[in-house]
């Protein structure tokens, strides 16, 4: 199996890594060292943090061969998040866009409704749109009908490091939408990114469980690797799961005599 061969693809553009950055936590300075640890190609940027203060630019620490992935953070409905999203791409040039809609202010859920438009009027002004949702399968549906790039259901709410708590409805996602389904919000653990990735999964972003680790460096090395395991085990072909009985690793014909050996 050559290793090399194994790229994705998102608007026409090719990616090797399947590890997607989230920048929101943590200080730029650290921004350039999480990018080269974890390897990633693509990294979220908020319009917000697109000049702080008026000095820092989010722009200047990331390594010109990344592609930039603005976010409609903050948007409440699809007319603010189609406004964030032009904003946007003046500011960083980039045609990529990933709609986040959230009306409800204590558990960040995605507002899949909202989304659904959003992406329709972005697609068709040729926004490359990557919609953060809720992982319900009519609306992924609706969604990929409407123009999306791919499908980004949480695993759990957002900044929680709870893990792949909807892991079965993403399995299902997988399953049924012909698009890259890109695990997002709620992974806390390179373990679990790991996981999300022998499903099937094209991707897998992370921010919180990156940011808020004793060393963030090293955290985003540990993503990197456990997305590269999990990637190849899918590859690889799992083995199968028994449920009714055990099964002997090595053939046995029958079980040694407690008098083996006795004249």
């Amino acid at each position: 199996m050559n290793q090399m061969k194994d790229t994705w693809k998102l608007g026409g553009h090719e990616f090797t890594s399947r590890f997607i950055l989230g920048s929101g936590k943590y200080s730029l300075e650290l921004i350039r060292a999480c990018v080269e640890n974890a390897g990633a190609q693509i990294v979220t940027m908020a319009l917000r943090r697109a000049n702080e203060g008026g000095l820092a630019n989010i722009l200047d620490y990331i390594p010109k061969n990344v592609t930039m992935l603005p976010n409609t953070s903050g948007a409440r409905n699809a007319e603010e998040a189609i406004r964030i999203a032009h904003l946007s791409r003046e500011i960083s040039g980039s045609d990529f866009i990933k709609i986040e809609i959230m009306r409800d202010t204590k558990y960040l859920l995605p507002d899949n409704q909202e989304t659904i438009r959003a992406v329709d009027a972005l697609a068709k002004e040729g926004f490359v749109v990557m919609p953060y949702m809720y992982p319900d399968l009519n609306c992924a549906r609706d969604m990929r009908d409407a123009g999306a790039a791919c499908i980004m259901p949480l695993g759990a709410p957002i900044g929680t490091n709870k893990g792949l708590a909807t892991k079965e409805f993403i399995k299902i996602l997988i399953r049924e939408i012909d698009l890259p389904i890109i695990v997002d919000a709620g992974i806390g653990r390179p373990s679990q990114a790991c996981e999300a990735m022998e499903m099937g999964a094209a991707a897998v972003m992370a921010n919180t469980a990156i940011a808020t680790a004793g060393n963030i460096q090293v955290m985003a090395e540990a993503f990197k690797k456990a997305i590269e395991a999990g990637r190849l085990a899918y590859r690889s072909g799992l083995g199968r799961v028994r449920e009714d009985r055990a099964d002997a690793s090595s053939p046995l014909t029958g079980f040694l005599r407690d008098d083996e050996g006795e004249a």
